[in-house]
């Protein structure tokens, strides 16, 4: 079983991203079920603008996508800007548009079959709307959201420390982050052992 994260931080490697420490962090809880996991930070790919799974010249979704496709498990990271996910994560959402009408050899929407979850970090509110809007648009696309699919930190309202430079809450993100795992683990076995089919 695999399971791909897509850190969407604004930051390019190798700049420090508090929320890759926290993904890496959730990972560790999959690693240790068996589950094979792998990190991608969007920013570091050239993704074009556009809503076809391949854009050309240069266009670096399609292996993104075919990572997706490779995957039992998508989980999206993410900072919280503004109390909004940041474009980059509105970019690989827009991506994934095209995955509306593309289906599998059984005539299956591609992403049934498929669960996905969520982590957010920021040092402002609004870490449940980001969780929202994400996991509503993975549902369009046919993935299964496990209840508690999602961790997330944050420093309260206003400016603050990041998670890096904090003490409180990290206890809470990661006990919510290792469940999350087991629950996405768990339903994405069901699936492998009786999968969704089409009517």
């Amino acid at each position: 079983m695999k399971a791909l994260f897509l850190n969407c931080t604004l930051k390019a490697s190798p700049q420090t991203s508090n929320t890759e420490v926290l993904t890496r962090e959730v990972m560790t809880a999959f690693e240790e079920e068996g589950v094979a996991t792998d990190l991608i930070r969007v920013v570091d790919h050239n993704l074009k603008p556009g809503v076809s799974s391949d854009e050309g010249n240069g266009d670096e979704w399609p292996g993104i996508r075919a990572g997706i496709l490779d995957s039992d498990i998508l989980v999206i990271a993410t900072p919280t800007w503004m109390a909004q996910p940041p474009s980059t994560a509105k970019r690989v959402l827009e991506r994934m548009d095209a995955m509306m009408t593309e289906t599998d050899d059984e005539g299956r929407p591609v992403a049934y079959n498929r669960v996905a979850g969520v982590i957010v970090t920021g040092n402002e509110d609004g870490a449940h709307h980001v969780i929202s809007e994400i996991a509503g648009a993975l549902v369009d696309l046919g993935f299964t959201i496990p209840g508690q699919a999602w961790t997330y930190w944050n420093g309260g309202p206003g400016p603050g420390p990041s998670y890096l430079e904090a003490d409180h809450g990290k206890d809470w993100s990661l006990k919510t982050g290792r469940q999350a795992a087991r629950n996405l683990i768990a339903v994405a076995r069901a699936l492998a052992d009786k999968p969704m089919t089409m009517g």
